[in-house]
């Protein structure tokens, strides 16, 4: 990471004072699909999926953002609109301001640029593992690797394994592979059934972390 604590603080500032503060409930949208944003958003707690619609009218996932993050993070440094919905996956708290006020402010409260850096890096690391994630020529090694990665992100070490504390369809990740619903679906009970994986609510605990990491080798 860059940014130091300092420089973290001036850019949650800057969202303390000027933001206006945004309470929903799991399941709202922040974005509508094809809505302009209507400001750059700071999360104080909960998690935002970030999604667009296929032709063919399915979900795809994008990426998730998390506590300490802002979005729409392309629009809000660049003023590039892509038609990206932001859906709650839990109940969520955030500051908002205007895509002029966030430009302003940073340019008045430089040190705030590394942490926005920061967060730029992370998603472009995060595409390019998806990318790379696309070179499996399974469907069982793409889910893994997905699981893996998502682990990395948000994962909580509990005593019967790493669990994502990120709820995930399967649809979610049949779009972040490249895989039909159907296909995910018969692997990922596959791994269930090796004990590898299990899934409680939308969350998924990896119950034997190397072993995943075997079927990659």
């Amino acid at each position: 990471m860059l940014a130091n604590l300092k420089q973290v603080a001036e850019l949650v500032d800057v969202f303390s004072r000027y933001g206006v503060k945004k309470t929903f409930k799991k399941g709202d949208f922040i974005i509508h699909p094809g809505q302009k944003p209507p400001g750059v958003f700071y999360i104080v707690q909960g998690l935002v999926k970030a999604y667009d619609i296929t032709k063919y009218g399915e979900e795809n996932l994008l990426i998730i953002r998390k506590q300490d993050e802002l979005f729409p993070l392309i629009w809000a440094i660049t003023g590039q609109e892509r038609s990206v919905a932001y859906q709650t996956l839990a109940p969520t708290v955030t500051l908002e301001i205007s895509r002029e006020h966030f430009e302003e402010q940073i340019i008045n409260h430089p040190g705030a640029l590394a942490p926005l850096l920061d967060m730029t890096i992370e998603m472009y690391r995060l595409h390019s593992e998806r990318i790379l994630n696309l070179e499996y020529r399974t469907a069982k090694e793409r889910i893994v690797s997905f699981l893996l990665t998502m682990a990395n992100r948000f994962g909580t070490r509990t005593s019967q394994g790493l669990l994502i504390e990120a709820p995930l369809r399967h649809q979610d990740i049949a779009s972040s592979i490249n895989a039909t619903r159907e296909t995910t679906s018969r692997e990922i009970s596959a791994l269930e059934k090796k004990g590898l994986v299990s899934k409680d609510k939308s969350l998924y605990l990896l119950q034997d972390v190397n072993a995943l990491r075997a079927i990659l080798k």
